[in-house]
């Protein structure tokens, strides 16, 4: 009757264990990851600018374009300034030109070989003064020496090359003053082939405005007189 109860070691260790185990699988729980993936994306959608601009407005005019930007010029004043001096100077040459041309239409040749003159001596650096070049070799033969006509005809034949009024006029002047026959054909059947007309003594005359001495030396070269 008085036996000693003995211990139940085995509850007290199976209820201790059971207590760690309990408290163990507490600690394991994993924590929800949706507040940090939610804070992620909100970070990746905001745009780089807020990352890498300052927040003050007066740093972000400081890199907006500047109106100098865009209302760059490529061209300088003095490129500017350059082109509307050559722009005058091709103005005056053309308008001596015309002057000259409408100077020859009225008979009025000395006129007409002044105004030629003044495109050739100041204008020369153009490539159109050679068309003065011939008004003037024209005027010459009415109105100058007709040697001097003659070698500016044969000069600016060369550098005219196929412009047919001066190779009808050097024909003719060939034909007459040099009493060259066979140079005078050669340059008037290059006049003929690029424009037929000068083979029309009227032409020459009411069109192109000859002096009447060439027009009458052209005459003899097409006569054979």
């Amino acid at each position: 009757m008085g036996a000693c109860k003995a211990p139940i070691p085995n509850l007290l260790l199976t209820s201790s264990s059971s207590s760690s185990s309990s408290s163990t699988q507490k600690t394991l729980i994993p924590i929800s990851r949706t507040p940090l993936l939610t804070r992620r994306l909100v970070l990746l959608s905001l745009p780089l600018a807020t990352f890498l601009l300052p927040s003050n407005s007066s740093a972000v005019d400081a890199i907006e374009p500047t109106s100098a930007v865009t209302t760059f010029n490529p061209i300088s004043d003095a490129e500017r300034d350059a082109s509307a001096a050559i722009s005058r100077r091709i103005s005056e040459a053309l308008d001596l030109l015309e002057r000259g041309r409408d100077f020859q239409a009225r008979g009025d040749f000395d006129q007409a070989l002044l105004s030629f003159t003044q495109v050739i001596e100041k204008y020369k650096e153009f490539a159109f003064s050679d068309y003065a070049r011939v008004g003037r070799a024209l005027t010459l033969y009415e109105v100058g020496n007709r040697d001097d006509a003659i070698a500016e005809m044969e000069d600016v034949s060369i550098s005219l090359k196929g412009y047919p009024e001066v190779h009808a006029a050097l024909a003719a002047a060939l034909y007459v003053d040099k009493h060259a026959p066979l140079l005078a054909e050669n340059q008037f059947t290059i006049a003929t082939l690029l424009d037929p007309h000068y083979t029309d003594l009227s032409y020459v005359k009411d069109t192109k405005h000859w002096p009447p001495s060439l027009v009458s030396s052209l005459q003899h070269f097409i006569t054979l007189s």
